[in-house]
């Protein structure tokens, strides 16, 4: 490769590497004056790179976001460590098939001596099964989504979007994206009355951009991820039951994930568990394990799921009863 050519993509690596750079410092790293430094920084601007300049004794350059991907130039333990990230992420709803794509090309560019190490990676890393905690499919949620409500979130924007069963569309300030147990949620709260809550992203369908910024405000509790946790226990599943405990509220805490259930105290012998699944057949297996008794408060319909699981447990027993 020319010595022009590979020191092009020297610069545009060092660039790429952290946001600002002085021009003196350039210089020194790729062993060369500041008159080439700038005339190397101007071949790549004709090449389609932006790289932005700012003078005087503070000045430098830093890479700016083009029209275009500029070609990532890793280290070996970048290339290993982004290829073994982006078959983890293949197994992410949402990102799987652009992630799928992204490794592919990746793998296709890796130098001979890295293919070793990362072939190594895959064929000795399995992937367990991620849904074991739900009868359900996974949802699917369209890439252009997650995208169109990160950018919300990141321009501190409000957002307007269609939610799966509600004829009126919602406005929202949007926060923070978060991704749990094979689902993405969305915390926002409304403009209007104030009010906090939590969306599945996989039940929305985004509006046209509102180009209107807000002021953010902390969330309840001042935790974004914990407001989430609690609010999806309650409402963010497809089904939701109260059950009545014989137990005191912190026993029944220290037996349930929080972010399935929330815990109602009564006295100091009994409680409610608020919780939530993406069906009644869910809920009625996982409520045998908390392992204390209890009664449905509702909804009726978990009551016959609870005793076809009983018979069922009784007949598998009765041929062993001595």
């Amino acid at each position: 490769m020319p010595d022009a050519a590979a020191r092009l993509l020297s610069l545009l690596s060092l660039l790429q590497s952290r946001p600002d750079w002085p021009g003196r410092e350039l210089a020194e790293r790729l062993g060369v004056s500041g008159r080439t430094i700038r005339n190397d920084v101007e071949r790549l601007r004709e090449l389609g790179y932006p790289v932005d300049a700012t003078r005087g004794s503070a000045g430098g350059y830093r890479l700016g976001a083009g029209g275009r991907m500029p070609p990532l130039l890793l280290d070996d333990e970048e290339a290993v460590a982004v290829a073994v990230g982006l078959r983890v992420a293949s197994g992410v709803s949402g990102v799987a098939e652009a992630g799928g794509r992204a490794l592919a090309k990746l793998e296709q560019v890796l130098p001979g001596r890295l293919r070793p190490t990362v072939e190594a990676l895959h064929g000795t890393i399995e992937r367990a099964p991620e849904n074991t905690d739900t009868d359900a499919p996974d949802p699917e949620v369209d890439a252009s989504v997650l995208r169109t409500v990160a950018t919300a979130v990141r321009d501190v924007e409000w957002l307007r979007f269609d939610h799966e069963g509600e004829d009126v569309p919602r406005l929202v300030e949007p926060y923070r994206l978060l991704s749990w147990q094979r689902r993405w949620y969305l915390v926002a709260r409304d403009p209007h009355d104030g009010g906090w809550g939590t969306y599945r992203v996989d039940r929305m369908t985004p509006r046209m951009r509102t180009g209107r910024r807000f002021e953010p405000v902390p969330p309840p509790g001042g935790d974004h991820t914990a407001f989430a946790m609690r609010t999806i226990a309650a409402h963010g599943w497809k089904a939701h039951a109260r059950l009545h405990v014989d137990a005191p509220a912190d026993e029944v805490l220290a037996r349930i994930n929080p972010a399935v259930g929330v815990v109602e105290p009564i006295d100091e012998a009994s409680s409610v568990l608020v919780t939530g699944a993406d069906s009644l057949d869910t809920i009625a297996v996982y409520a045998g394990m908390l392992g204390m008794d209890f009664t449905v408060e509702s909804p009726a319909e978990l009551v016959p799921l609870l005793h076809a699981l009983s018979e069922r447990y009784a007949r598998s027993v009765a041929g062993s009863e001595p």
